[in-house]
């Protein structure tokens, strides 16, 4: 791993240092684990824009789905 320097209003690292304490973490441990959430967050925010820009350019047709709203019935 490599060692950064960041700058954080004070304020932010009192709230991470309390969830950091709250969840057992060092500071570090919690902020890589944040950054990790938040880099995840953007790439599934880029998959669901490309899926609407996908509907968009080619939008579903009416019944287009019928054939499958049997399968998701469940049987009594």
């Amino acid at each position: 791993m490599r060692t950064v320097q960041m700058t954080i209003e004070p304020e932010l690292v009192a709230r991470v240092d309390k969830a950091a304490r709250r969840l057992g973490l060092t500071r570090s441990s919690f902020t890589r684990r944040a950054l990790v959430a938040a880099i995840e967050q953007l790439h599934v925010q880029e998959l669901e824009r490309r899926h609407r820009e996908g509907y968009r350019q080619k939008p579903a047709h009416r019944g287009e789905f019928d054939a499958w709203a049997a399968e998701q019935v469940w049987p009594d």
